[in-house]
């Protein structure tokens, strides 16, 4: 076995802060230790081709794959040992990487709101308050301003696939075996049929995204978490629904309601109600795009009519996995383990950590008098800082 020297192999390492690019590379050889804060990014790529690659941490092997993050939430010191094969050749070259305690303590909660963009819907333009000449830029502020830090106040995600994304100021670990955040919405209980929670039940399909290319922003792949619905009949994955701005030459509410189109052929409207009378078009949208399109997993439709021959509907709950599907006393079935990340084929990936998390709406209804479903979120917080 041959140990790898620094001419043949360079090893690009960024030691990211959170979700900042403000750190430089620590350059293109390869030092023999690294100190980093825990909860901040190493990321490891070697310059070397080879036909197998191989990641260990403390003896354990990690990744297979070319490049390596390396993010822990404990201190202490690591040994990271690098294999590479290329034909009957084997390299090795180890590191250590000290991990320190951060000098400013991290904060558990929301920091950084980087998209909004809701569906159509009854709340939108409310949830938080449009003002005429606001930016996305500026609506995004906003929903900091709503779920930021310890605020709890609502924001809307209108209709199917209306998102928001966001991330703390720093790295969300994967603690094997443990859920690693947590969100909160306005879902409530009212009736149990058939063993089944009901109530109001508008679940949100969470997807991560870790920051690989360490530039501060949510380029990088998403990873969907599968929860308890991922396979259920009626869920559809890479569904799409195109909205459609609401046409000033009809009559009514109809001149304000939103029509909508989607990948299965289904077509329908976003309907307007004399109780929200705003728009339910997103104003800050470019008003010369007279459609946009929304993609994600779609779940089945959970309203039922209950008691039968009522006008009252009931929204049931999915067992688990779903942002505003339970009751925000329901720690666990409002918290997300990192480890359920699957990739756009439904295998499970690797995932050290989350800088990025992605809400939206996952479901495609219209209950009668109360409207649209739309998932709701208040705030969420890292649960592996106190």
């Amino acid at each position: 076995m041959k140990t790898l020297r620094i001419i043949p192999l360079a090893i690009a390492a960024l030691a990211a802060a959170g979700c900042s690019n403000d750190a430089p590379m620590v350059g293109l050889g390869i030092d023999d230790s690294y100190r980093i804060a825990r909860m901040q990014t190493l990321v490891l790529r070697p310059a070397l081709d080879g036909t197998e690659y191989a990641w260990s941490v403390d003896g354990t092997v990690e990744s297979h794959d070319r490049d390596f993050v390396f993010v822990t939430a404990d201190e202490g010191v690591y040994t990271i040992l690098l294999t590479i094969t290329d034909g009957s050749e084997t390299f090795e070259h180890r590191c250590v990487v000290s991990v320190f305690h951060e000098e400013v303590e991290y904060s558990p909660w929301i920091a950084r709101v980087y998209e909004y963009t809701p569906g159509p819907g009854q709340f939108v333009n409310t949830m938080p308050e449009y003002t005429d000449g606001d930016s996305a830029a500026d609506m995004a502020a906003k929903v900091l301003a709503s779920i930021g830090g310890e605020r709890n106040e609502l924001v809307t995600l209108g209709s199917f696939g209306g998102y928001v994304v966001f991330g703390f100021d720093h790295t969300v670990v994967n603690v094997p075996g443990e859920n690693d955040f947590r969100i909160w919405g306005n879902a409530f209980y009212e009736a149990t049929v058939d063993g089944r929670p009901g109530g109001s039940s508008e679940p949100g399909i969470v997807s991560v995204s870790l920051d690989v290319n360490g530039n501060g922003i949510p380029d990088d792949p998403w990873y969907e978490l599968a929860g308890s619905d991922y396979g259920a009949d009626g869920t559809i994955r890479s569904y799409s629904v195109t909205y459609r701005r609401p046409d000033p030459s009809k009559e009514g509410e109809d001149a304000a309601s939103v029509a909508w189109s989607d990948s299965e052929g289904a077509s329908g409207y976003i309907p307007h109600n004399i109780f929200h009378p705003q728009s339910y078009w997103p104003q800050w949208l470019d008003p010369s795009e007279e459609a946009y399109t929304l993609c994600g997993t779609r779940l089945a439709p959970n309203a039922e009519i209950y008691p039968p021959g009522s006008k009252h509907y009931v929204l049931y709950a999915p067992a688990w996995g779903y942002a505003d599907a339970h009751p925000n006393d329901k720690a666990d079935l409002n918290s997300f383990d990192i480890s359920n990340a699957v990739d756009s084929r439904g295998d499970r990936v690797r995932l050290p950590g989350a800088d990025f998390i992605r809400v939206h709406t996952a479901l495609n209804q219209v209950c009668g008098p109360i409207g649209e479903t739309s998932t709701e979120i208040s705030k969420a917080c890292d649960l592996h800082v106190k």
